[in-house]
């Protein structure tokens, strides 16, 4: 018999977020919804035993450790975090001021690194048996560089970086598992509520060739997956036994990812009688 899991998901008024509080409370999951703005979440199927929606604010270590208190005294432990907030910020680099990319730095990536210190916790002692799973929302941005989104795409980075580390720093009894989902373009509102332009007059007649705006609006008719079916896969990834480390979401990410190896494997050797030499002679 199916034992029902405990899911804390961060982000959960739109996109992703929203599909997902849906999806596992139709498969008889319990969750607990997270927004800064809670009282605006609604979902069908609720009740006290299944549901639960906090105000969180990913930017205070206090707000995340009392989302985490009250899950625990609701249900008992929390089996699945899943860090899904965050946002885009779009721009030519040299249009975007520093204050620009250190806020999406401190939500995409310090965000994440807050919640997931506090999930790592919770699931070593507080969780009996221990264990359970952390899934990040990243982006096949986290993996691909791509105009217009320097700043969205270094946060996501460093979050598959911070992630990888973490995970190979757990030891086996604590039973805590790590996931990077990478969803290329989904039809969600991201595009549209979750994107921040540069300043237009800080607009740099040398960018022409990189307009954010003609760029997103391009992102955005191209966009192919189903947000609905992609809740549905991340549950499912954090359901197994054994989940990967790396998971792209979508055909986009898969077609993206797969030329970039094509063209690393073909590539990557071109300069190696400079790359190789370096190390120290062997006596």
């Amino acid at each position: 018999m199916y034992q029902p899991k405990v899911f804390l998901i961060t982000g959960c008024s739109s996109g992703f977020g929203r599909a997902l509080v849906q999806t596992c409370l139709d498969a008889g999951d319990r969750v607990v919804a997270t927004s800064r703005n809670p009282a605006a979440l609604s979902f069908s199927g609720t009740n006290p035993g299944n549901y639960i929606a906090l105000a969180l604010d990913v930017g205070s270590t206090s707000s995340i450790d009392g989302a985490f208190a009250q899950a625990i005294a609701s249900f008992g432990r929390v089996d699945v975090v899943v860090n899904n907030s965050g946002y885009g910020l779009c721009g030519a680099f040299e249009e975007l001021s520093d204050a620009e990319i250190q806020s999406v730095m401190d939500v995409n990536f310090m965000g994440v690194a807050r919640v997931t210190r506090a999930a790592i916790r919770v699931m070593r002692d507080a969780n009996r048996p221990p264990g359970g799973v952390v899934q990040q929302i990243t982006s096949i941005g986290g993996q691909l560089g791509m105009p217009a989104l320097s700043a969205y795409c270094a946060s996501k980075w460093a979050v598959e970086g911070l992630t990888e580390s973490i995970a190979r720093e757990m030891r086996p009894e604590w039973n805590i598992r790590f996931t990077l989902v990478e969803p290329g373009g989904f039809r969600t509102e991201w595009a549209r509520k979750n994107v921040v332009f540069r300043d237009p007059e800080k607009r740099l007649p040398a960018y022409a060739h990189v307009d954010a705006e003609t760029i997103m609006q391009a992102m955005g008719k191209e966009q192919v997956g189903d947000p609905v079916k992609g809740a549905a896969a991340i549950r499912q990834l954090a359901l197994l036994p054994n989940p990967p480390l790396r998971c792209l979401l979508g055909g986009e990410a898969f077609g993206a990812m797969e030329a970039k190896l094509k063209h690393y494997g073909e590539t990557y050797r071109e300069f190696e009688s400079i790359a190789l030499p370096v190390d120290i002679d062997k006596s």
